[in-house]
C-alpha cells in the first residue's frame, strides 16, 4: 500500500463493499438500540478525539473504533520536525470537526510493525481506516487548507458509503468515560441468510453466496444489501480462474469485442482500478452495435452496483453512458 498525496480516489474496492454493508448495519442496530434504551448516544469528551495508539491496542483502538467513527492516522516521531508542525494542526482540526473523525497518534519508532504494515515509507504520514479499510490520505507536509478538503471528503465518504456519522461530543464529559455501545443482535427477516452469504464468502464458497443472495432477492427484490452482495459475488465468480494475462491480452487485440472488454472490465474492478473498468465498457458501448452494444451496457450496470450508486465515479461514469448511447 503506497501513500497518494491528498487523494480520496481508491475509497472504494471490493473489500470495502462488504465493509460498508457491515458497517451501516452495525452503525443502524448501535443508533436503533440507543433509541430504544431512550439514552441516545453516550457522550465522549474532546479530550478523547485524539489518542495515542500502539500495536497492543491498535486492533481495540482503530479497527473496532472504525466501524462507528473514520479514524485517522498520524504516523510520527518525536526527532521529525515536520510532524512537530503536522500533529498539532491535526489534533485542533480533531476538536474542530467535533466527532467527525477520530485521530489516532502512531509513534513509528516504538511501533515499528504498524509502520511496515501501512507501507509508510516516510513522515509524516497520513492514513485513515473507515469500516476496517485502510486508505492513504497524503504524506509530507500540507497546507491547512489542503488538509481540510481531504478531511471534508473522508467524513463525507464514511458517511454516504459506510453509515458513519461520527461520534457524539460532550463538553462536560469526562475524559476516558465514554463506553461504545454493543451494536444490537441482528433482528431483519432475512439477517440470517444474509449472513450465511457473508460466511460463504469468506469461505470462497462463491456459488453459495450467489445463492444466499439471490434467496433474500426472491423474497424482498428491493433488498439493497443482497443486491450489493449479489453483484460482488457474481463479479468475483466471473474472474476466478481467469489468466489475467490472456485476459488483456485479447482485450487489447480485439477493442471492439464485446466478450474481451467485458472479461477485462471485470479484472480491472477487482484490481480496484474502478475508472478503467467504466471507461472501457463505455467505450466498448461507442464502438458496437444491437446485441453486442446491450450485453456492455448492461455489464456496465452490473459494475454500477458493485460500486454503489452514490459514488461520484459511478454518477460521472452514468452521465458518459448516456453521452454514449444518445
Amino acid at each position: 500500500m503506497q501513500p497518494r498525496n491528498m487523494s480520496m480516489s481508491g475509497v472504494v474496492d471490493l473489500a470495502a463493499v462488504k465493509a460498508a454493508q457491515e458497517a451501516k448495519a452495525k452503525a443502524e442496530q448501535a443508533r436503533a438500540e440507543a433509541a430504544r434504551q431512550g439514552g441516545g448516544a453516550v457522550g465522549v469528551s474532546p479530550a478523547d478525539l485524539v489518542i495515542d495508539v500502539d500495536e497492543a491496542g491498535f486492533e481495540r483502538d482503530v479497527l473496532q473504533r472504525s466501524a462507528e467513527v473514520p479514524v485517522v492516522i498520524d504516523f510520527w516521531a518525536e526527532w521529525c520536525q515536520p510532524c512537530k508542525q503536522l500533529s498539532p494542526v491535526l489534533e485542533r482540526l480533531a476538536v474542530e470537526y467535533n466527532g467527525r473523525f477520530l485521530l489516532a497518534k502512531i509513534d513509528v519508532d516504538a511501533n515499528q510493525m504498524l509502520m511496515q504494515q501501512f507501507g509508510v515509507q516516510g513522515i509524516p504520514a497520513v492514513f485513515a481506516v473507515v469500516a476496517g479499510q485502510a486508505l492513504p490520505l497524503f504524506q509530507g507536509a500540507a497546507g491547512e487548507a489542503q488538509i481540510r478538503e481531504t478531511l471534508d471528503q473522508l467524513v463525507t465518504v464514511a458517511e454516504q458509503r459506510f453509515g458513519l456519522t461520527g461520534l457524539t461530543v460532550d463538553p462536560d464529559a469526562e475524559p476516558g468515560g465514554a463506553q461504545t455501545a454493543a451494536p444490537a443482535p441482528p433482528t431483519g427477516p432475512y439477517d440470517a441468510l444474509l449472513e450465511a452469504a457473508v460466511q460463504a464468502l469468506d469461505a470462497g464458497d462463491l456459488g453459495g453466496a450467489v445463492q444466499a443472495y439471490k434467496n433474500v432477492l426472491s423474497e424482498d427484490p428491493a433488498n439493497s444489501e443482497a443486491k450489493l452482495g449479489l453483484a460482488q459475488a457474481e463479479l468475483l465468480q466471473r474472474v476466478q480462474g481467469a489468466d489475467p494475462q490472456q485476459v488483456r491480452k485479447e482485450a487489447a487485440d480485439k477493442p471492439a469485442d464485446a466478450a474481451a472488454q467485458i472479461a477485462a472490465a471485470d479484472l480491472d474492478l477487482v484490481g480496484g482500478h474502478v475508472e478503467d473498468a467504466f471507461g472501457r465498457l463505455i467505450e466498448t458501448v461507442q464502438r458496437t452495435v444491437g446485441d453486442d452494444r446491450d450485453t456492455v451496457r448492461l455489464r456496465l450496470l452490473e459494475l454500477f452496483e458493485v460500486v454503489g450508486a452514490d459514488d461520484p465515479r459511478v454518477a460521472a461514469a452514468r452521465r458518459a453512458l448516456a453521452r454514449a448511447l444518445f
